[in-house]
């Protein structure tokens, strides 16, 4: 149901870099002509990101709190249903027009009533079986008028539901006057053609209902008396043996229908479709809207639809870093500047990965070696997201390749690299502009696996840290409850002084992570790391190194 889209979308809680170089880089793309291309994000902005999409005037990504694969991705488009009075004739008449094996059956607001089987309603009606169970019709005369595209003669309480027999007139009189005498006429639909013994033997024996094939005539009198006698007389142009065999498909589709049957939303995970069919006795499971409306059915086959949303990853490759689901989800693209722990794919992709500062940078030199110029909106958050990552060039990650690459951004977007990334870090380097604790901690933070230790990092920038000591304790408090909801050995935040270019790094684990961290330690839980801004190039190295001692 829904559209070709391919997100490009950066990682969770992510920094500027990651959000800049997914605006950026779906840009790119769609500038090359490739389609379907849209910026994501997989958490909130941080205050810096904030800051700088407000002075560029772009609209922040589109958020995807995950990117599981939804019942709507892989549902037909083609929907058929059936309405619970019509009858079964119309409902083949769907079965075969629309090609489908199971029909959902609704009311006059297309709520469900249940659903109608092919394969049990084949077998219902033509396997044989007891005389009585053929010749049993459950309908209204009205429906049987309807399947049969007749018109009334004559009726009498036509709307009325009831349990009849069919009977076909084709004999001589005389047989069939001794057939009349082993039947109830109130319960019987008799059919025939211009046998006019046999119209008047019938009438005036009160049968429910009278069938006259072929359009053949039927005299005032006879109609007359059909009235007189409470005979429902339908005429029709279809001959005896089609008439016997749709008045036996005119019963309402709601005499077949069981109450149970299985319905899964519209927005539910495909997962939890793929379990209810596997598991389930029904063929087919009713898709609903948000206001419990028919939009749909699932069957297994929609299970091997490709689901039309493909993911392109950038400022990171590993999964544990990635949107919840999006190992769901075919991975075109990479375009990242860290280490290499990247997922496992069913088709070669286009990777690129370079030793860069920032993703920004690299994007930035995909648009010159494509020979093509970012707007100045782009070139801005370009700029923007390799001043973050660099921290204005003071990074021992930064390159000369990112260094070449600020005056050309600059120039295009109009800004002042210098002047701009002071305002950029001074927007984001007050802790109060975060809300709480866990915010601070969580604006930026990564979660990674060394052997068999997993641990976590929070880097957050700040002008000075007398702002951080006021905050410490509930900093603390909010590190050692995320380490226990994550399931984590350790986690830490990194708090950088752009201005001194030092920082601490508070953490919380085991009794032994003090000895292993190997830095000097301030306080309790807390350690001075000189010269460290980097947790990408300084940090994160060390502590993998440790941890797999």
């Amino acid at each position: 149901m829904n559209k070709k889209r391919i997100y490009v979308i950066g990682h969770k809680n992510p920094d500027t870099d990651s959000i800049c170089s997914a605006v950026g880089y779906a840009a790119l793309r769609r500038q090359q002509g490739a389609e379907f291309y849209l910026p994501a994000r997989a958490g909130n902005l941080n205050r810096q990101t904030e800051f700088v999409l407000e002075q560029l005037g772009v609209a922040a990504p589109q958020l995807l709190t995950d990117v599981y694969p939804r019942v709507r991705d892989v549902l037909n488009p083609d929907l058929a249903t059936v309405p619970e009075d019509a009858p079964l004739a119309e409902a083949l008449e769907l079965f075969h027009r629309h090609g489908v094996r199971i029909l959902p059956v609704s009311d006059q607001h297309r709520q469900p009533q249940g659903v109608l089987v092919l394969k049990r309603l084949s077998e219902h009606f033509l396997v044989s079986g007891r005389d009585e169970e053929l010749r049993r019709v459950v309908a209204s005369p009205e429906s049987i008028c309807r399947c049969l595209k007749g018109q009334f003669l004559t009726s009498a309480d036509a709307a009325s539901l009831e349990e009849l027999q069919l009977y076909v007139g084709a004999m001589s009189s005389s047989t069939f006057q001794k057939k009349m005498a082993d039947i109830e006429p109130r319960r019987t639909i008799l059919v025939t053609g211009d046998r006019l013994r046999i119209l008047e033997k019938g009438i005036r024996s009160g049968v429910r209902v009278l069938i006259v094939t072929g359009n053949l005539p039927v005299s005032d009198d006879l109609i007359e008396q059909a009235r007189k006698h409470k005979v429902c007389l339908i005429s029709t142009s279809f001959d005896t043996a089609t008439t016997a065999w749709l008045t036996r498909l005119s019963v309402p589709v709601s005499e077949l229908v069981s109450p149970d049957f299985p319905t899964i939303g519209l927005d539910e995970k495909l997962d939890e479709l793929r379990m209810k069919l596997v598991h389930g006795n029904e063929p087919g499971v009713i898709v609903l809207d948000r206001e419990k409306k028919i939009c749909g059915v699932a069957t297994k086959s929609n299970l091997l639809q490709p689901v039309p949303v493909n993911l392109v990853l950038v400022d990171h490759n590993e999964l544990s870093q990635a949107v919840p689901g999006a190992e769901k989800l075919e991975i075109l693209e990479v375009v990242d500047h860290h280490r290499l722990g990247n997922p496992h794919t069913d088709h070669p992709i286009r990777f690129i990965v370079q030793p860069l500062g920032s993703t920004c940078t690299l994007i930035a030199s995909l648009y010159q070696e494509a020979g093509l110029q970012p707007d100045r909106k782009i070139a801005g958050l370009l700029l923007a997201g390799l001043l973050s990552d660099t921290v204005i060039l003071k990074s021992p990650t930064t390159t000369d390749t990112d260094r070449d690459m600020v005056p050309w951004l600059g120039e295009l977007a109009g800004l002042d690299p210098v002047d701009f990334g002071g305002r950029m870090f001074a927007a984001g380097s007050a802790l109060d502009a975060y809300g709480s604790p866990r915010d601070v901690i969580l604006s930026d933070f990564k979660e990674y696996e060394a052997g068999d230790v997993s641990f976590g990092i929070g880097q957050v920038e700040v002008v000075g840290f007398q702002e951080f000591f006021s905050w410490k304790q509930d900093l603390q408090d909010a590190l050692d409850g995320l380490k226990r909801e994550c399931a984590l050995d350790a986690v830490g935040l990194l708090v950088t002084d752009i201005a001194r270019e030092d920082s601490l790094l508070l953490v919380s684990g085991n009794r032994e992570l003090p000895h292993l961290l190997g830095y000097p330690q301030k306080e309790k839980n807390l350690f001075e790391l000189k010269g460290v801004l980097s947790r990408k190039k300084q940090l994160v190295p060390h502590l993998l190194k440790v941890f797999r001692q």
